[in-house]
């Protein structure tokens, strides 16, 4: 696999920023990709939070397989001051509950003389900019498909008794292993001029055979499911046409896959567990 690099120089701004806020606010909004959650956070957060309780949401929780989403939810609220939910951002009933949340975790603040004051983090393109829009009830935050939509630090008023920062999206300088770059590339998180695109449909590809290989059956009306990744991805491409002359167009065939796997088209897929292989603490340590 090709190691994956990107630290642009507004992400650095925003460590910088979120390490200064910190011992201003009462709760940390976290917001991960439900598909990733462990290479969607940023340990820094981690290191600076201090004794902040923070509220995590998995977001785009309606792509993310749901069995999966619940052993992620357990495993990631077994840190003290920490509450977990699972969420789609689009839903306002659900992005309603947010300000009850934080109240809960910051019982001390409340009232218009000492509102809950939080600030929202997150990696780009997790649904930070959809969560602010929709509980301010107004366009504050531009959203976009596009990684690293978000780029000034902003206060939102949202009622008397609350109030949220957003800050620019920071990720760190690279994965803590290569798969998390791979992750966050099929994903979406990170702009696809970065990425070798056939690389990472090659990846995503070779996930699905192990994980969820009735998804690459039922969406591309397969046979069965061939044992590489490559024969895999040349099925798909004589499929949905995605020849040129006699040879397969990798490229257009990548296009398919990871436009399929990013919106849903394949079903509600995650793309980690934590019983499987992740020891969250230990790799913090490291």
């Amino acid at each position: 696999m090709a190691k994956i690099n990107w630290f642009p120089g507004h992400m650095a701004k925003g460590r910088r920023q979120i390490s200064e806020i910190i011992p201003k606010i009462d709760v940390v909004i976290e917001v991960l990709d439900a598909r990733i959650p462990h290479s969607s956070m940023n340990p820094i957060l981690t290191k600076v939070r201090r004794d902040k309780p923070v509220l995590r949401l998995l977001s785009k929780a309606d792509l993310a397989d749901p069995l999966v989403t619940a052993k992620w939810q357990a495993f990631l609220a077994q840190e003290k001051d920490i509450m977990v939910v699972a969420m789609v951002m689009s839903d306002r009933k659900q992005l309603a509950r947010i300000p009850e949340f934080c109240r809960q975790l910051a019982p001390h603040r409340g009232g218009i003389a000492k509102p809950v004051r939080s600030v929202v983090v997150g990696i780009p393109n997790v649904g930070k900019s959809t969560l602010i829009n929709g509980l301010a009830g107004k366009k504050v935050a531009r959203v976009g498909d596009e990684p690293a939509v978000t780029r000034n630090q902003q206060r939102i008023q949202i009622s008397n008794d609350f109030t949220l920062m957003d800050t620019p999206g920071i990720m760190w300088p690279s994965p803590e292993n290569e798969l998390g770059g791979y992750r966050l590339a099929a994903s979406g998180a990170i702009r696809d001029t970065a990425v070798e695109y056939e690389d990472i449909a090659l990846f995503a590809v070779d996930y699905l055979i192990q994980r969820y290989p009735e998804a690459l059956i039922a969406r591309y009306k397969l046979a069965s499911v061939p044992e590489t990744a490559m024969a895999c991805m040349e099925a798909i491409a004589r499929n949905r046409a995605c020849i040129r002359g006699r040879e397969v167009d990798w490229h257009k065939v990548s296009e398919v896959v990871l436009k399929d796997l990013r919106s849903g088209a394949l079903g509600q897929i995650s793309l980690e567990e934590p019983d499987r292989e992740f020891l969250y603490r230990d790799l913090l340590d490291e």
